[in-house]
């Protein structure tokens, strides 16, 4: 079988479609991943010699998203149609899948490119749904907005003319299903197999070159590893108020005398179009006993950075209240809890309070975890320390288990 796995993002931070890639590959399948450029993909696929990866131009409509609500709106048609035109010519060029897997959102011009290549090539046509485009936009534009209404109506058009359904949750699922009449099976984002605890040298390596890049200070702190895409769906606003009240309170039990090195990091990862807006708003903060940095990784190193981590932060807050973030499972992977921002009930699928970690939902509560990860008292946390004990007895599902138990009734 041949597959050709799209996604029109950034190939290197779009890890789901990495792994159907690789998965796919697996089985002895060819595959084609396409996608736009940007940050580099996982080692794992560069040496697959089934798996080939295929780059779009996208830098020139990277402004978009700077100005008002009407620029906006024109730049993003004029992205999707030059899009529309790479993505079709990309996929005719392609050897003739068996199988277009492509993943939504974004769903314009993904799914009528998808749909209308797999028409022509005699090819079955698969959405993997990771949310609901018109949502997303909808954080931007309003729901009330034509274009959301329109997006909204697109999404439903080409969900009932796809041949099969993959959805990132049980709620997605349903909606799916209640709202537009359309049957999904759920697949679950599982950490891939190099998610797992580094090794000790692995770990001091990564920090000694972080600690001299980021000025951390000369011993090894108490590290919260926060994993971000710097969209709307992430609350920067929570985060600085909890980080404020955590500074206080730090300040308040150990006084101002010396700060030569901090009590606590929090590192924020990833690239987005909010991360300028956020460095300039954390630099008229005057944090001593919380050191708080952005950085980017590349990919061999974000595993070990999750795994040397003493608490993962998930910043999360769905647009449509049905999606999951992946960053769950990789927190999951190498066995460290997660504080996440409890956003809907969806959370309860993927995280139990007191087993993979805890949820919050103000600025205070995460505070309260964030000074005693500090002080090294989690017995203020209870929940948080059973779920360290939790993590340790209960080895994760593995997104290959997942995908070979599940791949049978998409693929057909």
């Amino acid at each position: 079988m041949r597959t050709a796995v799209v996604v029109l993002g950034d190939l290197g931070r779009s890890p789901r479609m990495q792994y159907h890639a690789l998965a796919l590959a697996a089985t002895d399948g060819e595959v084609d991943l396409v996608g736009l450029e940007g940050a580099p993909v996982h080692a794992a696929l560069t040496v697959e010699p089934r798996l080939r990866t295929h780059r779009l131009s996208d830098g020139a409509f990277s402004s978009r998203t700077t100005r008002g609500s009407r620029r906006f709106v024109w730049m993003s048609a004029a992205r999707a149609s030059l899009q529309f035109a790479r993505l079709l010519s990309a996929l005719m060029r392609l050897p003739k899948p068996d199988v277009i897997l492509v993943q939504n959102p974004p769903a314009v011009p993904t799914l009528a490119v998808g749909w209308l290549v797999a028409r022509l090539r005699g090819a079955r046509f698969i959405i993997d749904w990771h949310n609901l485009g018109h949502t997303v936009l909808a954080v931007r534009l309003g729901e009330n907005h034509r274009g959301v209404r329109a997006l909204g109506r697109s999404e439903r058009k080409w969900a009932r003319r796809a041949d099969a359904h993959i959805a990132v949750s049980k709620a997605l699922a349903a909606w799916l299903g209640r709202e537009w009449g359309v049957q999904a099976t759920v697949v679950y984002d599982r950490p891939a197999a190099f998610f797992a605890k580094p090794s000790l040298e692995a770990s001091n390596d990564l920090w000694q070159r972080l600690a001299k890049d980021l000025h951390l200070g000369p011993r090894r702190l108490p590290l919260v590893v926060c994993p971000t895409s710097w969209t709307p769906d992430e609350d920067f606003d929570l985060l600085l108020e909890s980080l404020e009240r955590t500074e206080r309170a730090l300040v308040s039990r150990r006084g101002k005398g010396d700060v030569s090195s901090p009590d606590l990091a929090v590192l924020l990862t990833g690239r987005g179009h909010l991360r300028p807006d956020f460095e300039k708003r954390l630099a008229r903060r005057d944090f001593k006993r919380v050191a708080v940095r952005t950085v980017w990784l590349e990919p061999n190193d974000y595993p070990v950075l999750v795994g040397m981590a003493d608490a993962g932060l998930c910043l999360h807050q769905s647009s449509s209240g049905l999606d999951l973030p992946m960053k769950l499972a990789d927190f999951r992977g190498v066995g460290i809890p997660v504080c996440a921002f409890d956003y809907a009930p969806v959370i309860a699928e993927a995280l139990t309070p007191g087993h993979e970690g805890l949820t919050f939902r103000d600025p205070g509560e995460l505070a309260h975890v964030l000074s005693a990860l500090a002080d090294a008292d989690l017995s203020v946390v209870p929940m948080f320390a059973a779920s360290r004990t939790w993590l340790a007895a209960n080895p994760p599902e593995r997104w290959e288990q997942e995908w070979t138990a599940k791949a049978p009734s998409f693929l057909g």
